[in-house]
């Protein structure tokens, strides 16, 4: 594996434990409203999933289409384990996927493979996302769809005001760009698309904006993205990016931000579509 190849490989900020890999599992069920809202995927056969990880947007995918066949294309051993393991348990799955260990910038496919392309929450881990989206492109059909999900992490707001989250959030994006990622990916996928020839290229800027008038998901949400947020810390810690006092005192503001009947949150990520 090349030095670039390992840099990519470690790219991933949130890691592999078992508690990582049963939240993306939770993460995908929380943001399944918004993500998979009105997919094009109607009629298409051969989908190719970029980046699946541990399968729990392919149950999505498979589950809202049923005519739908999914190669899952992913290079750690462990997330395809895991997507194995997971998907054998999901009846609707059973025949319907094929799971494939690769470098998603070089794609062990002939052109014009599959009718359709998903991707969602990878290019912010990768350090050459146009890359990657050239190679979709070449398996793809001609007018086949493609959906890119994707975080804009400059969104985040959240109140009464926490200044050690703030400060734990910007070493969290830090260390990503250092990685080699890009959290701010979101808001460039139309340019990347359009740059690697793919085109009816639309974006759309989905928002979360919790408040009083919604108690109920606010409180839910905000336990979703401590979660996030804390799923970050051994990493950091670890690359002595913030000390543990930093996450201790995010912890105390989240908790008081969840207890707050004033309380808001805001967060929006991006999703893209074109045609090949």
């Amino acid at each position: 594996m090349a030095s670039g190849d390992r840099r990519r490989e470690k790219g991933y900020l949130h890691g592999y434990s078992a508690t990582e890999r049963a939240r993306l599992r939770k993460q995908a069920l929380v943001l399944e409203p918004m993500v998979h809202d009105h997919l094009p995927f109607h009629r298409r056969r051969r989908c190719v999933e970029i980046g699946s990880g541990v399968g729990a947007q392919t149950e999505i995918l498979l589950r809202h289409f049923p005519g739908l066949q999914v190669t899952c294309v992913e290079r750690s051993k462990v997330q395809l384990a895991e997507a194995r393991k997971f998907l054998r348990t999901v009846p609707w799955a059973r025949g319907r996927y094929a799971l494939c260990e690769a470098d998603a910038t070089s794609l062990p496919f002939e052109r014009e493979s599959f009718d359709s392309g998903f991707l969602c929450w990878i290019l912010e881990h990768v350090a050459d996302p146009a890359r990657i989206l050239s190679e979709l492109r070449r398996v793809l059909l001609a007018g086949a769809p493609v959906v890119v999900t994707e975080v804009l992490n400059a969104t985040f707001f959240i109140d009464p005001y926490s200044p050690r989250t703030l400060q734990y959030w910007m070493a969290f994006n830090d260390h990503q760009l250092e990685l080699g990622g890009d959290p701010f990916v979101g808001a460039k996928l139309g340019n990347l698309l359009q740059q690697v020839g793919f085109h009816d290229v639309q974006t759309v800027v989905k928002t979360f904006h919790l408040d009083n008038r919604s108690p109920g998901e606010r409180a839910d949400f905000l336990a979703f993205w401590t979660e996030l947020l804390l799923s970050g810390a051994p990493a950091l810690l670890s690359a002595g990016k913030v000390k543990p006092d930093v996450v201790d005192g995010m912890k105390e503001e989240l908790d008081r931000v969840a207890r707050d009947a004033n309380s808001v949150f805001f967060y929006s990520f991006i999703q893209a579509r074109a045609r090949a």
